[in-house]
């Protein structure tokens, strides 16, 4: 059976969409932002490749063609963002200062902790771009001797993080506005924090796909400052 799969071209892209779909189910059903469909599928995954014990190797090959959408379902963002911009603008320049100081925020915080904690070079150019998508994190990191692996388990995990948790924190900061509401997620859990500020608010949804484009060229332009 573990020869059969991992021959197969379709065991990898029917685990990944049927985990998916389950998490979506188990979200709708729940009503709960912990059962977030990226997290449960992620985790039904693992495990059936856990019990069938193809590699982790074969999978990811299997799925080379979701790698290939990443990048254009990431410009599709820009849809909301233009449908609404007319309503946003008036706010942009405070959209700006906050998209500016919540990337340098997470920049400043990331290398900080990453020197405390004494971490190697490697370790801390691959945390450094968690907060932008990954199709630019990995080149950045790549770039600078980072490790792929760990750039994208760290970008995926502050998206799940942001859209898991995001809406109570705007409850608990008193952040009403959905402007702002769609700038903290947008600038500090890009994609994923995105689509959850879209669920929230279509002005949020847009805000929030604006911001997530001006964090990741900010930190594209920081970031080989901070490790050059």
């Amino acid at each position: 059976m573990r020869e059969i799969l991992c021959g197969s071209a379709f065991f990898p892209v029917v685990l990944t969409l049927a985990a998916y779909a389950l998490g979506a189910w188990l979200q709708r059903r729940t009503g709960s932002a912990a059962a977030n469909p990226i997290l449960v599928g992620a985790l039904v995954a693992g495990a059936a490749l856990t019990v069938t014990g193809v590699p982790v190797e074969a999978y990811q090959a299997g799925c080379e063609s979701f790698s290939w959408l990443l990048t254009p379902a990431t410009v599709c963002l820009a849809i909301p963002l233009y449908r609404q911009f007319s309503v946003i603008k008036k706010d942009i320049r405070a959209i700006l200062a906050g998209i500016v100081s919540g990337t340098a925020v997470s920049l400043g915080c990331i290398w900080a902790m990453c020197m405390v904690m004494k971490l190697g070079r490697a370790l801390t150019v691959s945390l450094l771009p968690k907060s932008i998508t990954t199709a630019m994190g990995i080149v950045l990191s790549e770039s600078a001797g980072g490790l792929d692996a760990v750039t994208t388990a760290a970008i995926i995990v502050t998206g799940v993080l942001g859209n898991i948790a995001g809406e109570r924190l705007c409850r608990i900061f008193r952040l009403t506005d959905p402007v702002a509401q769609g700038t903290a997620l947008g600038t500090s859990a890009h994609v994923i924090g995105t689509a959850r500020a879209s669920k929230m608010d279509a002005n949020a949804g847009a805000t929030g796909s604006l911001a997530l484009v001006v964090a990741g060229i900010l930190t594209a332009l920081v970031f080989p400052m901070i490790t050059g």
